[in-house]
């Protein structure tokens, strides 16, 4: 029986590093981990989905779909669920000529 690194077992199922389907899986969990450290972040506060919407002004189902996967939410409301649970937040963008960065 042959044995596999992790490495090839990815690469096998998820796609070589750099490729759309790769890059597209490491998306989703990045996200999915965006929307657990919300949900891990309001239950310590004490909150619930509808109390938290309420402080934001969207509807509890909105802050469910953002704690089970943040993907399709824009940063405005993502940076208000940030404030809201008074989380420190830095975004930085790096391009060729041009850095940006800023925080809460």
């Amino acid at each position: 029986m042959k044995t596999h690194t992790l490495e090839e077992v990815q690469n096998k199922l998820i796609g070589k590093i750099g490729t759309p389907e790769r890059d597209r899986f490491e998306y989703e969990l990045q996200m999915d981990m965006v929307g657990q450290a919300i949900k891990q972040a309001r239950k310590e506060r004490k909150l619930t989905q509808e109390e938290l919407g309420k402080l934001i002004g969207v509807q509890k189902a909105q802050i469910s779909r953002i704690e089970s996967n943040a993907s399709n939410v824009t940063i405005d409301t993502l940076m208000r669920v940030f404030k809201a649970l008074k989380a420190k937040v830095k975004l930085q963008v790096e391009l060729p000529n041009l850095k940006i960065s800023f925080g809460q």
